[in-house]
């Protein structure tokens, strides 16, 4: 047995992801999102969460999916990546769970388009698949200069 991984489960385009919780600060609901100018069309701006400026990004859209209208259950997962917060706007966030380190395989080159530099590996549950992200990717670092000026 390997180590035990907390992780918050998320959708997003139908499909299931997964973060690792010591990676997510605070999981919110849908709030206003300040447009700021001469970003990439996926980041959606900034926030203020109690007090603190955060970028937020859409992750379908860094992802390169169709972006969709938040709904009710759309969530803003605010992750600390470097020293630094982002939010990303997902689908639903549904559950916590536990996984298994050796359950998690190398991802396939690409999984629902999604290229595999951005994922960690798969996760096999009992009845699913996890798709687990690989933060330092997401936000690669020319993105994350970019994003540390946005918080200034």
């Amino acid at each position: 047995m390997g180590e035990e991984l907390k992780v918050i489960v998320f959708a997003l385009a139908n499909e299931e992801y997964g973060i690792e919780v010591d990676k997510v600060r605070t999981v919110e609901r849908m709030a206003p999102i300040t447009r700021v100018p001469k970003t990439p069309p996926f980041v959606k701006g900034v926030m203020n969460l109690r007090g603190v400026v955060v970028p937020v990004i859409d992750l379908k859209g860094r992802f390169g999916l169709k972006e969709t209208e938040p709904t009710e259950q759309s969530r803003i997962i605010v992750v600390a990546v470097n020293d630094m917060e982002v939010g990303f706007i997902v689908d639903a966030a549904n559950d916590v769970t536990d996984i298994d380190e050796d359950a998690i395989d190398q991802p396939p080159e690409v999984v629902g388009g999604i290229k595999a530099k951005y994922l960690r590996g798969i996760a096999k549950l009992d009845d699913r698949l996890l798709i687990m992200l690989n933060l330092s990717e997401v936000l690669n670092k020319n993105e994350i200069v970019q994003l540390e000026q946005m918080e200034a």
